[in-house]
């Protein structure tokens, strides 16, 4: 009996330590990358594994029978099957696709079109047009990354800067839709409209997207392309891309989408001659094989995230955070630096969001911050570093398929970075100012 009340209380109070995986994890990924100037010197896959095992060594008084069992839990969370899934199928469209030269025949087309000092402006929009329809940025990279690979093969645009544009473009729908289930989470645990929270977030993260395709035009304008010639291409070919954006748009599933586009790029492959029945099957396993270091260590990250939670290591952030909250600018600084650093520890802007919304919304309440302001800055900080972390779900399908470190991609993600800019300007700045209808309504309720 004591020893159950001993946990709950150290539940309550949270473990520093139980950080030290992720600090452990990040140091070695990250750090042995600035030492060396080589990031590919230290693999993501043998850095979660190290971290890992260190994860399942702490906490001595517990069976290691039941710290398995409480990483198999954090691996087997449905966000992180979801994700592995979404790496798998990704990959096998990506790579069938570009098998049966729906990846040339595209960015021929936009080179056909677009100016080549425009196509990452270009690509940049498209994204936050698509993830704004389509609700997920993990949908809206694996559906744009081919392209954006293409793009960058046939031009002097590197790629890694491609692939930032795609993940900008991604985070800017992930932050704003609808229909994104970071956005519902924030609405829902704020107690706000959605439409309400819309206006707010847009009219606070629109400047920073306006630099961004600023800065992309100012980077890529003196491009040259190095493919000479009128950039022939067959409309045919496109079409996968197409229906899977339109898919995307209409808000079909991103299983269904991805799943589909792979079937139908295999079929076009069929009928024109680009693929024989086993050279399509052999398409979608090399895509899949791609994606299966990935697919590891997203499971390997689930279970260390499970464990340093489970150890109260998500505690201690929520406690760290929240304890040196004194002003309402402070609180408001306090709810970003309390979904930032979740997210940071989680790797996921949605989980993120659902941990720390609920003490969110009481240190709003307390500190009188309007729930549409509260809402947004949820969102925008989750998002903000969400497109940071190179050991996010985005940064990771990206770099998979682009056979790049995530680290390279960094310096190139514009919009995440403006995103958490604009935001701390808000919260400085006190924007957008609201009127104080809902205590007015209050008062005239009591009268």
């Amino acid at each position: 009996m004591f020893r159950r009340e001993e946990v709950r209380m150290n539940e309550q109070k949270g473990n520093l330590i139980a950080l030290f995986p992720l600090i452990v994890f990040v140091l070695l990924f990250v750090g042995t990358g600035i030492i060396t100037g080589d990031f590919s010197n230290m693999p993501l896959n043998v850095a979660i594994i190290i971290a890992s095992a260190i994860a399942l060594a702490m906490n001595r008084k517990e069976k290691l029978t039941n710290k398995v069992e409480t990483f198999a839990k954090g691996a087997g969370h449905p966000n992180i099957m979801l994700l592995v899934v979404i790496f798998i199928l990704a990959g096998a469209f990506a790579e069938t696709a570009r098998g049966m030269g729906a990846v040339d025949a595209t960015v021929n087309l936009g080179l056909s079109f677009i100016p080549s000092n425009l196509l990452m402006v270009g690509l940049f929009i498209v994204g936050c047009f698509i993830s704004v329809s389509m609700g997920t940025s993990m949908g809206t990279v694996a559906a744009l990354a081919p392209i954006g690979i293409g793009i960058a093969e046939q031009t002097g645009i590197p790629m890694a800067l491609a692939m930032g544009t795609v993940i900008g473009g991604a985070m800017f729908g992930d932050n704003l839709s609808v229909i994104s289930d970071t956005t519902i989470s924030a609405v829902r645990t704020q107690g706000t409209k959605m439409s309400d929270k819309f206006k707010t977030n847009f009219l606070i993260v629109l400047p920073g997207a306006i630099v961004t395709a600023i800065l992309l035009w100012v980077i890529t304008s003196g491009t040259k392309v190095d493919t000479l010639g009128d950039f022939s291409y067959d409309i045919i070919k496109v079409i996968p891309y197409i229906a899977v954006l339109i898919a995307a748009i209409a808000g079909v599933n991103v299983m269904i989408v991805l799943l589909g586009g792979t079937i139908f790029a295999g079929i076009i492959g069929l009928v024109d001659g680009s693929y024989t029945l086993s050279g399509f099957i052999q398409a979608v396993s090399q895509g899949i094989i791609n994606m299966e270091d990935l697919a590891v260590v997203a499971l390997l990250i689930g279970g260390m995230i499970g464990i340093i939670q489970h150890n109260g290591g998500i505690q201690w952030l929520l406690n760290f955070v929240t304890s040196r909250i004194k002003t309402k600018k402070g609180a408001e600084f306090g709810i970003a630096g309390l979904v930032s650093a979740t997210d940071i520890a989680t790797a996921n802007n949605t989980i993120s969001i659902v941990a720390t919304g609920p003490l969110a919304k009481n240190i709003a309440d307390e500190y009188n911050i309007d729930p549409r302001k509260s809402a947004s800055i949820l969102d925008i900080f989750a998002g903000c570093f969400q497109g940071l972390v190179p050991y996010g779900g985005q940064m990771l399908v990206v770099s998979g398929l682009a056979a790049i470190s995530p680290i390279s991609i960094l310096p190139y993600s514009f919009y995440p970075i403006a995103l958490g800019i604009c935001g701390t300007i808000a919260i400085l700045a006190g924007f957008p100012r609201f009127k104080d209808t809902n205590d007015k309504q209050s008062k005239e309720k009591i009268a």
